[in-house]
């Protein structure tokens, strides 16, 4: 009741294949695309096994990205907690203090395993784990398969399930399209397509932490709401800024790469690539964005004569199309109750006839 009450009303297929399995007692080597429900698939299963009533640590997920204050986590560790999402080199040095006592950890999550058991945090993990109760369930999670994930699986995991969901579309339910303007025409086509789109969130795209600020003011100075966030801002700021979008304080959300990876947020149905990127695989996290499992979106990219060739490219590498911009983009797409929509615009489509006729608008690079 209470994951139905948080608007997941059915379980994606990695959710659908992993939380059975993991509730049984058995190891799991998932193999899936960021933005399938990953993060669901684990958790789940590791809350429901979690006895509320033991002042214990009972399960860990491993991750790679930290930032939080080590005074902090060892106050909150005085506490009472039964689950602790740390990097190896935090929770290493909290059970090194004798602070997190793991003696009855009985569940480990890898999440990202491909990352973690990267040369940078490989020796931590094995230490991390030699710490642990002998044998604990270990839920390994993986968007790609490299020697080092299964050296790992073959050492540490008993006879695991294999899921193997590489195939799924994490682009399925993402409507693709790019306008073809001047590198001063970029705010001008922005601004039309804010006033044009019925947008409930949106998430915008630059390559440099410079232009994400330059941006969000001018984006504010439309008269629009902006948050920003980029790799530069302090971790607690970026913390309080991400909460305050995901509660729908803020229409729009400027950001740079640092903001793609794993972040799941229901209500965006538009996301903007204001600067194209370079990367097939930058591109496919960053679209993701809008079209999370059984959620619609639209992604529109705001491309430059520079960046005609890497759009073809990664059109090739992903095997998907990205379309030129409609005069009309039917809500249908990207807005859940298009007949009676709450974003901007009107329900009949948006007129986006000027989008790539734009007067001049100056961001520097």
């Amino acid at each position: 009741m209470g994951i139905f009450e948080k608007g997941w009303e059915k379980p994606s297929p990695i959710q659908e294949s992993a939380i059975p399995i993991a509730l049984s007692g058995k190891d799991i080597l998932a193999r899936a695309k960021n933005g399938t429900g990953k993060t669901g698939a684990y958790c789940i299963p590791v809350l429901e096994q979690i006895d509320p009533s033991k002042n214990i640590i009972q399960a860990l997920i491993m991750v790679t990205t930290g930032g939080t204050n080590l005074k902090d986590d060892i106050m909150r560790i005085y506490q009472k907690v039964q689950l602790i999402i740390a990097t190896p080199g935090r929770i290493l040095d909290l059970m090194d203090k004798r602070v997190a006592d793991m003696s009855h950890c009985k569940i480990l999550v890898l999440d990202e395993a491909d990352k973690l058991l990267s040369q940078d945090f490989q020796d931590m993990l094995d230490h991390v784990i030699m710490k642990l109760p002998k044998e604990p369930q270990i839920l390994l999670f993986s968007a790609t398969f490299p020697l080092s994930v299964k050296n790992f699986m073959d050492k540490h995991l008993r006879d695991p399930y294999e899921i193997n969901l590489m195939e799924e579309l994490t682009l399925k339910g993402v409507t693709q399209y790019y306008a073809f303007v001047q590198e001063r025409q970029k705010v001008h086509c922005l601004n039309t397509l804010f006033s044009k789109l019925q947008i409930n969130q949106s998430i915008i795209f630059c390559n440099s932490t410079q232009r994400v600020e330059l941006l969000a003011k001018k984006i504010t100075d439309l008269g629009y709401c902006c948050y920003y966030i980029h790799a530069k801002m302090a971790q607690a700021h970026r913390n309080r800024v991400f909460h305050d979008f995901r509660q729908g304080l803020c229409r729009n959300l400027v950001c740079s790469d640092l903001f793609t990876r794993g972040i799941d947020v229901q209500a965006v149905n538009v996301v903007i690539n204001f600067d194209f990127p370079r990367m097939a695989e930058t591109y496919l996290h960053r679209i993701g964005r809008s079209g999370r499992f059984g959620h619609l979106g639209i992604a529109i990219n705001l491309i430059t004569y520079d960046d005609r060739f890497d759009l073809h490219r990664i059109e090739k590498e992903l095997g998907t199309e990205i379309k030129p911009i409609p005069k009309v983009i039917d809500p249908a797409l990207y807005v859940a109750n298009a007949a009676n929509p709450h974003g901007t615009g009107n329900s009949n489509g948006n007129e986006l006839s000027d989008v790539s006729h734009s007067e001049e608008s100056n961001i520097s690079k």
